[in-house]
């Protein structure tokens, strides 16, 4: 048992990415029944995104349904089409510092504030010589958890 200081607490969300997102709102929002929360747009990033919800309270998930504004540019947020899985974590600055002394590979950037409101970072999808670790080609978004989150999670957890 390794013995880490950090606790991945659950998803927080998955971002699913298409040159379109119309189709993803009617798949998503239409016929599975997500409620549309939101919306946001970022040039640097190359997005134009839905945020749908599915779930209450702390356990609630978001699907980032993401298009690019540009779809020859960088990133592409359509390629793949499962653009990242976010995660929860009770201590992301702990969880940073811990992985990359295990040879994690981070994306540049470091520790932001995401499109939610909440501190992010990104492992990498690829491994390097440096960093040999990586999301085995997914993109893993680390989000620091908020207190009723670790809270909510912490009482499931004894129940």
């Amino acid at each position: 048992m390794v013995d880490r200081p950090f606790r991945i607490l659950g998803l927080q969300q998955i971002a699913v990415g298409a040159r379109d997102k119309l189709a993803l709102r009617r798949l998503w929002i239409e016929t599975l029944g997500l409620t549309l929360e939101g919306e946001f747009r970022s040039e640097s990033e190359n997005v134009d995104e839905d945020i749908a919800v599915a779930g209450a309270g702390p356990f609630r998930v978001e699907v980032d349904l993401m298009q690019p504004l540009d779809p020859e540019a960088r990133p592409r947020v359509h390629e793949p089409a499962l653009n990242h899985v976010g995660l929860w974590v009770d201590d992301l600055a702990a969880a940073v510092g811990w992985l990359e002394s295990q040879g994690v590979r981070f994306t540049p950037g470091g520790i932001r504030r995401g499109a939610s409101g909440h501190d992010v970072c990104f492992i990498h999808p690829k491994g390097n010589d440096a960093a040999p670790i990586g999301g085995e080609g997914v993109l893993i978004e680390l989000v620091q958890a908020p207190a009723e989150v670790i809270e909510a999670h912490r009482v499931a957890l004894e129940a």
